[in-house]
């Protein structure tokens, strides 16, 4: 059976929607092929997000800040899911994707733009990390082949409502 693709989405493609490509690439064991892009890519990934992929022993040398035109065309994989899990992304008119994907919001807090200490900014990043991950764990362990296109859309709902 072929990987499924995810495609994350945010504005500047440097902080949330990285953390979850890198996530989803771990926690997916193979199952799925992950994939982040930015409606704004900030043309970089932010280093705070970078430092704690590192401390959960990810290799960051791949990722990178990209717009999400290069999932748009016809050369770019098809994606299966696609989820916004900044507030704007979720707002804005997304490129007409290949296929259907399935898509749903996840909405996170911006890490990136937290104010305080080093030490405040950096809990912004651990927060948002976790809240990812605690998403995509359930997401990975959703029972696909017993759930037709509107049960998976209300699993998704929920998944990505605030509580946690």
């Amino acid at each position: 059976m072929p990987a499924t693709n995810v495609l994350f989405l945010c504005t500047g493609n440097s902080a949330r929607s990285i953390l979850a490509e890198a996530i989803l690439g771990r926690e997916g064991e193979g199952r799925f092929n992950a994939f982040s892009a930015g409606s704004h890519p900030a043309g970089q990934v932010h280093p705070y997000a970078l430092d704690l992929l590192e401390s959960h022993r990810f290799t960051t040398a791949d990722f990178r800040s990209k717009s999400w035109d290069e999932f748009a065309g016809a050369d770019a994989p098809e994606m299966d899911f696609v989820f916004t899990v900044c507030g704007n992304a979720a707002g804005e008119v997304c490129p007409v994707w290949p296929g259907r994907p399935v898509g749903a919001h996840w909405g996170v807090s911006d890490p990136a733009a937290a104010k305080g200490s080093e030490a405040d900014k950096r809990a912004a990043f651990k927060d948002a990390y976790a809240k990812l991950e605690k998403r995509i764990s359930m997401f990975v362990n959703l029972p696909f082949h017993r759930l037709d296109e509107a049960a998976l859309k209300v699993e998704l709902t929920r998944i990505g409502q605030p509580g946690d």
